[in-house]
């Protein structure tokens, strides 16, 4: 589509429809899984994949389904995208994938998936449905990556342990001690930190936008006011 606005596309994606702490959609992996930061970004990359894959393959075969099966054809894409992922990291990264372990199929029953194939790739031709699928898995990603960030930070005092689970025998040594003698936070690593942190990353995000818009009224009010000229006809006594 000429009139396609991937910039818009992408921001909605990034920010302002952020399927996380916007939408709301796909809590159970984002609060379940996100104790570090190997985990969260594990998830993040399994479901980056299957959201672009299902918009992909959804904007493919639009005009080819009618009404009466198209629900169904979008769950059977995403399951297949689904067990594709799962395929992959069993044959690269096994020890992720049992660390994962049912959170990963419970993708297929992402909300967010289901939506955005419904919502927009079904009406949408092949490279903005990409565009979305993959900015939406961006987004969703990297609340993950800060979520699994700042849980494994306050509640071991170190980050980016256990990184060979997914980049191999490499990344072994890439674990960082960021505080010494540091004493467990044991809270920021059991399932009731997983809403706080979530509660303090979308209150960060409110604040940001309530700032953004403070600042464009301001800019509004403060800009000069069009002047307009008044014409006079006829003789004044």
């Amino acid at each position: 589509m000429a009139d396609t606005d991937y910039r818009d596309i992408s921001l909605n994606g990034l920010w302002k429809n952020n399927p996380a702490i916007v939408q709301l959609l796909g809590l159970c992996p984002l609060l379940a899984v996100t104790g570090s930061v190997v985990n969260a970004l594990g998830m993040g990359l399994a479901t980056l994949l299957v959201v672009t894959a299902s918009n992909v393959f959804v904007s493919l075969i639009r005009n080819y389904t009618t009404d009466a099966i198209r629900l169904p054809t979008f769950v059977m894409i995403i399951a297949a995208a689904v067990t594709c992922t799962e395929l992959l990291m069993q044959a690269y990264t096994y020890e992720l994938y049992q660390v994962l372990g049912l959170f990963l199929p419970l993708i297929t029953t992402n909300c967010m998936i289901l939506g955005r194939a419904d919502a927009f790739a079904c009406k949408n031709k092949l490279l903005p449905s990409f565009v979305d699928g993959l900015m939406i898995g961006l987004g969703f990603a990297a609340v993950l990556l800060v979520l699994g960030f700042l849980r494994e930070l306050l509640g071991t005092g170190a980050i980016f342990a256990d990184m060979h689970l997914l980049f191999g025998p490499a990344a072994a040594n890439w674990k960082i001690v960021v505080m010494e003698n540091y004493t467990p936070y044991l809270l920021a690593i059991l399932p009731p930190g997983a809403f706080i942190f979530t509660g303090f990353i979308i209150a960060f995000k409110n604040m940001i936008d309530a700032d953004i818009e403070r600042r464009q009224k301001l800019t509004l009010s403060d800009a000069p006011k069009e002047s307009r000229r008044v014409r006079v006809t006829g003789k004044i006594s």
